[in-house]
């Protein structure tokens, strides 16, 4: 009897020590993504409990989901580039050519399908450039995209003449509500867009050798060129994703106010980077998430409404950006230390 006793106790204790060392485990594989996720939550209750009025109403969650997808987009592939131990600052000026792309087909054809591929063509070459300014001659992706931030903002000042116009011939087509309509007259369409980017991005990264290419790049880009990663051609098509998908960004956000502006893009930039950093992607690369990311992107879209809401004016926001993003990056510096 006391055997049988004994036994159980030793299975039972053996059955603790399992799950705690897959907690354990679970911790330290997610580490990042468990910080930005009570980040989350504890910001939220916040706003609830500052603004109970605007937070607990559904108006405010379907203001998030028609606006933030315009920059949160965005986000998702550049965080693919920081990991990759690079960065891109050009994609607004991308944003704004693709557009003009866009225009100048549409006015020589009078086809909108064909001038959407022809905006996503120039988000493409926009990503090449980058990627072979950056992969054969050597110059750092900051100032290499610096570079071409003013290139391409400068194509679309000269092709535009600096002069806005309407999209209302959108409206006619099937284009716009497939990118930014409303599913039930209440849904906004751009949010799924996002959704789909997002997981887009997820599985490229967690699922396929490019991922596992981009993470080791970033981890030590000598060493994954010795294992036989070639380096030139995943670097290179990290610009490319991030050229695209903000030629497609520029096609949605101009969609849905049916107007451009050759400024296109611009009020993006700290953003998006905000939504990267504060999730938890490690600005030296081989380190961050698409989840993080994701969640991010809701924290910097909701600071300016929680501002407001709980009293306090516009000034504050970018205070308010400052102290989140130092704290939040600060506890991930620290939670990945106890982690390791």
């Amino acid at each position: 009897m006391n055997d049988t006793v004994e036994g159980l106790k030793e299975k039972k204790a053996e059955v603790d020590y399992k799950e705690t060392f897959s907690l354990s485990k679970f911790a330290r594989q997610n580490g990042t993504q468990l910080g930005i996720f009570a980040v989350f939550i504890a910001l939220w209750a916040l706003f609830i409990f500052g603004a109970p009025d605007t937070f607990l109403s559904g108006k405010i969650y379907w203001a998030f989901m028609a606006t933030i997808p315009f920059f949160a987009i965005m986000a998702m592939p550049l965080t693919i580039a920081v990991i990759a131990g690079e960065i891109d600052l050009s994609f607004p000026s991308i944003m704004a050519m693709g557009m003009v792309s866009f225009i100048l087909i549409y006015d020589a054809t009078g086809m909108i399908w064909l001038a959407f591929i022809a905006s996503l063509v120039t988000g493409i070459i926009g990503g090449l450039l980058n990627g072979f300014i950056v992969v054969f001659f050597g110059i750092p992706s900051l100032v290499a995209t610096i570079g071409t931030q003013f290139f391409w903002r400068g194509m679309v000042l000269v092709l535009s003449q600096g002069a806005s116009g309407t999209l209302g011939y959108t409206k006619d087509s099937l284009l716009h509500p497939l990118l930014v309509g409303k599913i039930g007259g209440i849904v906004p369409v751009q949010f799924f867009w996002l959704v789909f980017i997002a997981i887009l991005c997820w599985v490229l990264l967690n699922r396929t050798r490019f991922g596992a290419h981009v993470y080791l790049i970033g981890d030590n880009a000598e060493s994954a060129a010795l294992m036989g990663v070639n380096t030139r051609r995943t670097r290179i098509l990290v610009f490319v994703l991030v050229g695209v998908i903000a030629a497609f960004a520029g096609v949605v956000a101009s969609l849905h106010v049916t107007f451009f502006w050759p400024s296109l893009g611009e009020g993006y930039l700290l953003r998006t980077l905000a939504s990267v950093f504060l999730g938890g992607t490690s600005v030296f690369g081989g380190v961050g998430t698409i989840f993080g990311t994701f969640i991010g992107a809701f924290i910097i879209g909701a600071i300016e409404a929680a501002t407001v809401a709980v009293g306090l004016t516009g000034f504050y926001t970018q205070l308010i950006y400052g102290l989140i993003i130092v704290i939040s990056v600060t506890m991930h510096a620290f939670l990945r230390r106890r982690i390791e």
